[in-house]
């Protein structure tokens, strides 16, 4: 696992997701998420909210985390908001 508390962190969404997810996986990283490493993926990782899984590439040389896909949750609480 890899935490963040870094409160500079610098995202580009690949794939044009709302507004409100971006800012929501920003809250994420700086308030110090725990990140999952894709096992099979080398500075991929998977960051979870209570309603969505974010997909992230960590770029080894500028430390830019790229945004690649979110989906919801399978457990996610009736009701949560797809955003969170």
């Amino acid at each position: 696992m890899w935490t963040t508390g870094k409160n500079d962190i610098e995202i580009e969404d690949l794939r044009n997701h709302p507004a409100e997810t971006v800012a929501a996986l920003r809250k994420l990283l700086t308030g110090g998420a725990t990140i999952n490493p894709d096992p099979k993926r080398k500075g991929f990782y998977e960051v979870e909210s209570p309603a969505l899984t974010h997909y992230i590439h960590v770029s080894p040389v500028s430390g830019k985390v790229l945004l690649l896909a979110t989906w919801p949750r399978a457990d996610a609480p009736a009701g949560e908001s797809p955003s969170a």
